[in-house]
């Protein structure tokens, strides 16, 4: 059987209004959020891309259909990257997330699968999940995560150790990573 090509994506927009600054750039142990969410998806993936950017350690692509759309919005423009160039499947995170289990790929497979706290941390079928994010995206209902997760009937998965979110300065010395 053959391997299914994936693609790794850091979603990285949003204002970081609750940060203060630029959420991505802030740095643990001297590596940026952003350069250690690339690289622990280059584990994991044939390529990656960061999505609601404009400069980054990889490609960047714009939110779809429009900036500012949240997650839905990178995540819609990923899996249509993903259907575009080819990929089967998305594995995706957000970029303050680090340190997130080196055994994520298995854990969420088959899928399509998120993690229970943190849906933007997921695995998704490329092109059933482009249909299904642009349906919500032009739809009347709910344009979260959850509601994309359950569109696709996606397993959640509980990790081991609730995955770090972190939303402010002080976040970056308490997540023990």
């Amino acid at each position: 059987m053959a391997r299914i090509p994936i693609l790794g994506v850091v979603l990285a927009g949003g204002q970081s209004s609750r940060f203060g600054s630029d959420k991505a750039l802030a740095e643990i142990g001297g590596r940026s959020l952003i350069a250690l969410a690339v690289e622990q998806l280059s584990g994991w993936s044939d390529h990656v891309v960061i999505v609601g950017r404009s400069f980054g350690p990889a490609p960047c692509l714009p939110d779809w259909p429009l900036p500012n759309m949240g997650p839905l919005g990178g995540l819609a423009a990923a899996l249509r990257y993903a259907v575009d160039e080819g990929y089967g499947e998305v594995i995706s995170c957000g970029v303050d997330s680090p340190g997130l289990p080196d055994d994520l790929p298995d854990l969420l497979c088959p899928t399509p699968a998120c993690v229970d706290q943190q849906p933007v941390i997921g695995r998704w079928p490329a092109a059933e999940g482009a249909r299904a994010i642009e349906a919500i995206l032009r739809g009347d209902g709910r344009h979260s995560m959850f509601a994309f997760a359950e569109s696709l009937g996606a397993r959640r998965v509980t990790l081991p150790a609730p995955p770090a979110n972190i939303n402010s300065p002080d976040d970056l010395t308490s997540t023990g990573r």
